[in-house]
């Protein structure tokens, strides 16, 4: 079959026609292009400065850094004075408010004690949470009894000095959110005052001890290796909390400190065998490794420590000796059952007299034989010992080493302000409060001032507040960056604190879940054209610079390449451990305008019903007035320029430039309503819409719509804190003044979007872009102009023979990237051509219409198809499995009887950790290499001939004229699917299957900035406090009713 390329040149001519006739009477472009004409003399351009824009940006955040470090200094002297001058009261009666027990009744219709009535409010500061700003409230954890402890009393009452400062804090920086104080006690003060809702199972897990931001301000940064005996004589009950205190300690540990884990029986064991001989930075990647390999440990042998002790001091002292790990704390976690060596020689060969490791003891089980051996270990190391009979035990006396290790910093009164690594808000996150889902705290430790307990170094707790950084990106505004511009936030450690394309959240099935390495995303993994990494090390390093790069971008979800060159410029944030960078695209992206027009020429502008602002940029501050967090973006905008809320802080030249905006886009308003009141408009137009760099948009609605476009749930398309529009910033690549044809799918309907760079209209070399304008139409349209024409010939008269509805063709249009927008089945829409048809791209792709573009993914998640090796176990028999199914049954049930008291009925580690430790998601962090696709325009047309088999496929490939799209005709009657397959874009995991690869790349040390602080020892230590056994009761009634419980939840 002959297919006259001749016939589609004609289609693709007049279709190209009636295309941009259309686009151009709905949107309104050429009213819009003139009205720019008449405004370009008073149209400013200006070359943004990076260097200026990178010192006042960072500035403004350091001054806003720099309040909040200001408001936890005022809580940590407030506690430590009220501790200073309180005297011990060991019959101190005193009530509270109890966050899980305010305004709650009892059966009588009274308050529960520590309960009461807490009036709570409604607060738009507090992403609308129910809140007391005039208290705070106490939550205490289950494992923590709440009344009788005289200690725990004192201690609460002593903090009530803090509520004051709490208001007074939020008086003078009403930007901070969450204050709080963690006790080492355990309680927990929080302001403002919230009700605490415990868990499906009625339990507070929550214990402030267990945060990063109160173990990172309690202690030094750290190596620890953690030696675990799998000795015969650990089996049963003893392993299972061996196991647990493992992951406790692993939980206590952050990026800053470095770890390994060893077993031990007759022999040394690495339970991870790439790390042998080496610490590993403990983030939480590393750290849920470890968790998964100590899961799949067994017993056997005889515990041999001497040999585990010697290996676990050769790693830290090499450590030490070649400037590796933290270069601070050294500490050996022995878990056993015994001790039962002579190994004093190995003290005397690796640890004295300097004692630079200290060693911290874990008794596991009941018997009590080996005790004194153990805590003589400790002792003699300045550790500390703790004796663990049951899993509720565990929490609690995994602790203890962390007060060990902030003697020297209390003893010295050093009070290091830390900051965290960012993190997710879990309470926020399933309250759906995504406003506040990345954060970063600030935190202070709290110490004892009394004189008579300085050698003892006791730390009171911890005091901190916690940082939106959403609030801290939008010191950097998203208009004066640009499209493709975009600002960044990164740690000491290289991890991304904030970065528009950081992707904290994966989808498991319907749900979003927080990826299991979301905090340790390194800049290398989302720069990653960074390959020599000139740009992360100055920046890790805290240097001042910039530098440019050419980079492979992408938008659409990955879908549609672009290359870009980068402007980067990068400098510390003084007193923290935070770098912040930011980049300006070459070209429009490193350029600005500005107009001026008066405010009472544009505010009359400003209140059109088609106009909108973007709600998530910050045109005026409105959260620092209580009064003003009512209002909208835009409705405070216009009470500014009102003169009816003066005080309002706002951003004057953003004002002055969506004043501008306003004036010059006014008459496409008018202009649409004439088009629906005068002209016959079709059923195919939808939506006219514009958006302007300043966040400003008008839209109409030539027919009201139920789709998803442009709605406050359609992100991808509208102005956020972390990105342009979809349409917009695929404009600006767009040949200016040229229409660009996208298929849009978040809508069931089909729709196609257009867009349009207007800045032609300025007739500037240096290429400033103005706006994007566009409509949208249905594909319902799009299908029945193409059809039409596609029937027609320019040399027959009447009937043409050739037809793209003809079953012989497959006509199609498809788009610069490759997707399809008009097929036959409609089903084709929105695929990639490729996928539908792999022979004819294939040949587009020789001849170098279209070229294939590398792409990388490094925060994808894959499906976990097989298990690590250590976990695999064959199915010896039906016996063995009955065998396993009964000791599971009977450990779990012993478990229980044995874990039963009052403070651990409910001890969430258990009945919640536990079972996480044994799933494995079925999503895995890993990376990822996919293809893109990228339209040549310099290569017009093209046809040709492909081979397959028996019979010859003929194509004819023309671009659509003054469009970003090229028409595809092709034989229909000839099938290549049996020598071409499809070409598709779905990502292919990477290293999947090199161990190697993995492990080096788990186990590598990048460069990072260790914190300036370390504080390791100090000669006052009171070496004798190095702990000591605990009674061990359980009454018959106890037992024999856990016994029965534990059998009904079985």
């Amino acid at each position: 079959m002959k297919i006259p390329p001749e016939t589609v040149q004609q289609w693709a001519s007049v279709f190209s026609v009636q295309l941009r006739d259309f686009s151009t009477k709905f949107s309104g472009s050429l009213l819009l292009q003139k009205k720019l004409k008449d405004v370009e003399s008073i149209i400013k351009i200006t070359e943004l400065n990076g260097d200026n824009l990178l010192r006042d940006y960072s500035e403004e955040i350091e001054r806003m850094l720099g309040s909040k470090m200001k408001s936890v200094k005022r809580l940590a002297e407030s506690a430590e004075d009220a501790d200073l001058y309180h005297e011990y009261n060991s019959s101190l009666q005193f009530d509270y408010y109890n966050s899980m027990l305010i305004n709650t009744m009892d059966e009588d219709g009274n308050s529960v004690e520590l309960g009461g009535e807490f009036p709570l409010e409604e607060n738009e500061h507090f992403n609308n949470l129910p809140v007391n700003t005039q208290q705070s409230t106490i939550q205490v954890p289950t494992n923590v009894y709440n009344k009788a402890d005289p200690k725990l009393l004192n201690a609460i009452y002593n903090s009530e000095a803090l509520n004051d400062v709490y208001i007074n804090n939020f008086l003078r920086d009403p930007t901070l959110t969450w204050q709080y104080f963690g006790s080492s006690y355990g309680f927990f003060r929080i302001y403002p005052g919230i009700k605490w809702t415990p868990d499906n199972n009625g339990v507070v897990a929550f214990d402030s001890r267990n945060r990063n931001w109160y173990i990172q301000a309690a202690t030094s940064p750290k190596d620890i290796i953690i030696m675990v005996d799998i000795s015969g004589s650990m089996k049963g009950l003893k392993m299972t909390i061996a196991k647990h205190t493992i992951n406790t300690i692993l939980d206590t540990l952050g990026e800053n400190d470095f770890v390994n884990v060893i077993a031990y029986t007759d022999y040394v064991r690495y339970v991870e065998p790439c790390f042998r001989g080496t610490l590993v930075q403990a983030d939480l990647d590393n750290r849920e490794h470890f968790k998964l390999l100590v899961e799949e440990l067994h017993v056997k042998g005889e515990a041999k420590i001497k040999n585990a002790m010697k290996e676990s001091f050769k790693i830290l002292n090499e450590a030490r000796m070649n400037g590796q790990g933290s270069m601070c704390n050294q500490a050996i976690m022995l878990i056993t059952d015994g001790a039962m060596e002579d190994f004093e020689s190995v003290f005397e060969e690796f640890n004295w007299p300097e004692r630079r490791v200290r060693v911290f003891t874990y008794l596991i089980g009941r018997e009590m034989t080996f005790a004194q051996a153990t805590k003589w270990i400790a002792c003699i190391s300045s550790g500390y010992y703790t004796h663990i009979s049951t899993l509720a035990d565990v929490q609690e006396n995994v602790m203890e080493y962390l007060h060990v290790l902030s003697r020297p910093m209390v003893i010295n009164h050093d009070h290091d302000i830390i900051w965290t690594e960012a993190y997710m808000d879990t309470v926020l996150f399933y309250t759906k409060a995504q406003s506040l889902l990345l954060m970063t705290s600030v935190a202070m430790p709290v110490f004892s001032k009394k004189k008579e307990t300085l050698s003892h170094g006791i730390l009171l707790g911890v005091v901190g507040t916690d940082v939106p950084l959403m609030e801290v990106m939008k010191l950097a505004p998203r208009y004066i960056l640009g499209p493709h511009g975009y600002a960044f936030l990164l740690n000491n450690n290289g991890y991304i604190l904030a970065h528009p394309d950081l992707r904290p959240l994966y989808k498991d099935g319907k749900k979003l879940k927080p990826k299991p390495n979301y905090n340790s995303v390194d800049l290398s993994e989302v720069e990653w054209e960074d390959t020599e990494e000139m740009l992360r090390t100055p920046m890790v390093n805290g240097e001042t610079g910039s530098m440019t790069l050419n980079i492979r971008a992408s938008v659409d979800k990955g879908k549609r390449p672009m290359y870009l060159t980068n402007n980067y410029f990068y400098t510390d944030i003084a007193e923290t451990p935070f770098s912040f960078g930011l980049v300006l695209t070459k070209g429009h992206g490193s350029l600005m305008f500005t107009g001026n027009v008066s405010v009472e020429e544009g505010l009359h502008d400003m209140t059109s019903p088609d106009l909108s602002l973007a709600s998530e940029w910050t045109y005026c501050e409105t959260d620092i007035d209580p009064d003003h967090r009512k209002y909208t973006q835009h409705q405070a905008v216009i009470r500014y320029l009102q003169g009816k809320e003066p005080d309002l802080e706002c951003d004057e030249l953003l004002l002055q430039q969506i004043l501008f905006d306003a004036v010059v886009t006014a008459p496409l308003e008018a202009y649409w309503n004439s088009v629906m009141l005068n002209d016959r408009v079709e059923p195919g137009v939808e939506t006219a819409f514009l958006g302007t760099r300043s966040g400003l948009m008008r839209l109409n609605l030539y027919f009201s719509s139920v789709k998803k476009f442009l709605t406050p749930l359609d992100k991808n398309n509208l102005f956020t804190i972390d990105h342009f529009p979809l349409w917009y910033r695929l404009a600006v690549e767009n040949t200016p003044g040229r229409f660009f044809y996208y298929a849009d799918f978040p809508d069931v309907a089909w729709s196609v979007v257009l867009t349009l760079t207007t800045n032609s209209a300025l007739d500037n070399p240096k290429g400033v872009l103005f706006l994007a304008i566009g409509v949208q139409m249905s594909l319902d349209w799009l299908e029945k102009r193409f059809w039409a024409i596609a029937k027609q010939c320019s040399n027959v008269e009447g009937v043409c023979p050739l037809s793209c509805e003809s079953d012989d063709l497959s006509c199609y249009l498809v788009d610069n990237n490759g997707f399809i927008l008009l097929s036959k089945e409609r089903n084709d829409v929105g695929r990639f051509f490729g996928e539908v048809d792999g022979s004819v791209m294939a040949s587009l792709i020789k001849m170098g219409m279209f070229k294939k573009v590398s792409l990388f993914d490094y925060q994808a998640m894959c499906k976990n198809s097989h298990h690590h090796a250590s976990s695999a176990r064959p199915l010896l028999s039906p016996f063995y499995m009955i065998l396993a199914l009964m000791r599971w049954l009977f450990s779990n049930a012993l478990m229980f009887v044995l874990d039963f008291n009052f403070c651990g009925l409910w001890h969430s580690d258990y009945f919640v950790d536990a079972h996480k430790q044994k799933k494995v998601d079925a999503l895995q962090p890993c990376d990822t290499a996919y293809p893109g696709f990228m339209y040549d325009s310099s290569v017009r047309e093209a046809n040709s001939l492909i081979k397959c088999g028996r019979c010859q496929k003929m194509f004819v490939v023309q671009q659509v004229p003054d469009s970003n799209l090229v028409l595809v005709v092709t034989q229909a009657s000839c099938d290549c699917s049996r020598q071409f397959g499809p070409i598709l874009l779905q990502p292919k995991e990477i290293n999947k299957h090199n161990a190697t690869v993995k492990c080096n790349r788990m186990k590598s040390q990048k460069v990072r900035r260790r914190p300036e602080s370390c504080h390791s020892y100090h000669p006052k230590e009171n070496a004798k406090d190095c702990g000591g056994a605990s009674a061990i009761s359980m009454s018959l009634r106890l037992f024999a009713a856990s016994l029965l419980f534990s059998v009904l939840l079985l």
